[in-house]
């Protein structure tokens, strides 16, 4: 396959997948895998990670507004922000390590498969407000979301879920509090992104440009989802990715 079409497809399952509760990164793993493009892994998902994050910024533009003069909002976040990136710090090279394995994602898709389908008897909250308590659990699962194969959405959106808070407001807590900590991540490997633009920087806008696009198809989607009661499924589409990891790529 030719190198562009390959960043290609890179951007369109980034854009997609990072916000769908199936595990971006799994994703990344598998596909590069199969392109044989191990060694740049991890600049690559950063990379994809600027074009979501932009997606992020135009899809909930309004609401991080709002959240920005809400002081509740910002300490709550804040608390997320400090904790996931304690989990992330500590864990980095044990983290890292796994984007060259596919075994251990096919494991972490099976958990977060089963956290999904479970959600489905968690999903009638009606709180819309969180509380600090909610603040901690969230940041302690969406640190271990860095894990390749443990969906961000999935397990944040799920966690709320079981804490009673409604839907839309797990849905867009989740996306809003996940801001500072893919900025984070894109700031830590800075050297990193700059080292990869150097080789072929249309490669990488190609890869950016369809991660957003593609990134706010997924959201709209995601939120139909929720809303409609289907957001469970998705643990099913996660055992079927699980199960040709395990069957397939050894």
């Amino acid at each position: 396959m030719d190198i562009l079409l390959q960043y290609l497809l890179l951007g369109v399952v980034q854009g997609v997948t990072e916000f769908l509760p199936v595990s971006s990164s799994a994703h990344l793993v598998l596909l590069q895998k199969l392109f044989g493009m191990e060694k740049i892994a991890l600049a690559n998902s950063l990379i994809l990670h600027l074009g979501t994050i932009a997606a992020l910024f135009v899809f909930f533009f309004k609401d991080i507004l709002r959240a920005l003069r809400d002081r509740t909002t910002v300490l709550l976040v804040l608390i997320v922000t400090v904790i996931t990136g304690i989990i992330a710090i500590a864990g980095k090279h044990q983290f890292e390590a796994l984007f060259s394995l596919t075994r251990p994602v096919a494991i972490a898709l099976i958990i977060t498969g089963i956290v999904l389908v479970f959600s489905r008897y968690f999903s009638g909250g009606k709180r819309t407000s969180l509380r600090i308590k909610d603040a901690l659990i969230f940041g302690v699962v969406q640190g271990l979301a860095i894990i390749p194969g443990i969906s961000r959405s999935g397990i944040t959106i799920s966690t709320l879920l079981f804490r009673k808070i409604d839907r839309e407001t797990s849905f867009k807590f989740s996306f809003i509090a996940s801001i500072p900590a893919i900025l984070g991540a894109v700031a830590l490997e800075a050297k990193e992104v700059h080292s990869a633009m150097q080789g072929v920087p249309l490669n990488h806008m190609v890869g950016f440009v369809f991660s957003f696009l593609s990134g706010l198809a997924s959201l709209w989607f995601l939120r139909k989802s929720i809303n409609s009661s289907k957001f469970f499924l998705f643990g099913y589409y996660c055992f079927i990715v699980a199960a040709f990891v395990l069957l397939y790529l050894r």
